[in-house]
């Protein structure tokens, strides 16, 4: 009887996502008190990530349900769309790039970054966190635990990302990030990285929201732009935080 794949990887991730839940709740819960406490304080929140990293940073900001604070920093060489998408790969191998990237944006002292790395290994992951807190901002990192314990670090500090942040999220995922072994073929297949990313970032925001609600403070949620009066709520909360929203 020929196995069904496909119904493994999916039976797979929601495994994963139980194991994020059972080992990894107290540190998004952890994450998710420092978010409101930024958002309270009048503070401002900050995503980065490279290549498909950075889909987690799109999946947090500027959507249904998502946290209007939720600042994206993107690159376009480190993002998906530049041609050849083999640069990515060399640019965030970049000593120096992170760096820049983190003093050139808005992110300034009692801010907060999450930082999204799989392998946690690349200088630009590393140099953001680093300079993030030289800025004294507080830095919370998603990684591959399994993955990024198994590889040496390409930055000349020898660190990886879980080593230089404040807070670690282990996204519970495979080495090399593939989940499948299929019978007869060398190379696993299926990352889990993107669902478990988001479903972290979005439980943190979730969690998040709650306390600032018991707190008498309204979470700062994006209402649907494709129902009515949404976009009239969702103008209302642009303006309303118009100092701590960096891209617009």
């Amino acid at each position: 009887m020929m196995v069904d794949y496909g119904f493994k990887y999916l039976e797979y991730a929601q495994e994963i996502l139980e194991k994020i839940k059972d080992t990894q709740y107290e540190n998004i819960k952890k994450a998710s008190e420092k978010v409101a406490e930024v958002v309270e304080k009048g503070n401002s929140i900050f995503v980065f990530g490279c290549s498909h990293a950075g889909i987690v940073t799109e999946e947090l900001f500027y959507r249904t349900g998502g946290f209007a604070l939720m600042n994206p920093i993107f690159n376009p060489t480190l993002m998906l769309n530049t041609r050849p998408v083999t640069i990515t790969s060399r640019a965030e191998r970049l000593e120096g790039f992170g760096k820049d990237i983190i003093q050139q944006s808005p992110l300034k002292a009692n801010d907060l970054i999450i930082i999204h790395s799989v392998s946690g290994r690349n200088p630009v992951s590393v140099d953001a966190a680093i300079e993030a807190k030289n800025k004294d901002a507080y830095v919370i990192a998603i990684t591959n635990m399994d993955y990024s314990s198994k590889v040496t670090s390409r930055h000349s500090s020898g660190k990886r990302l879980f080593e230089v942040a404040d807070l670690v999220i282990d996204n519970c995922g495979d080495f090399e990030d593939s989940a499948i072994e299929i019978e007869g073929v060398k190379q696993k297949i299926g990352p889990t990285s993107t669902i478990a990313g988001a479903a972290i970032g979005n439980a943190i925001v979730v969690e998040a929201s709650a306390i600032l609600h018991s707190k008498g403070i309204e979470p700062p949620i994006f209402h649907s732009a494709n129902v009515d009066g949404g976009d009239e709520f969702n103008k209302k909360m642009l303006d309303k935080y118009k100092d701590r929203i960096f891209y617009m």
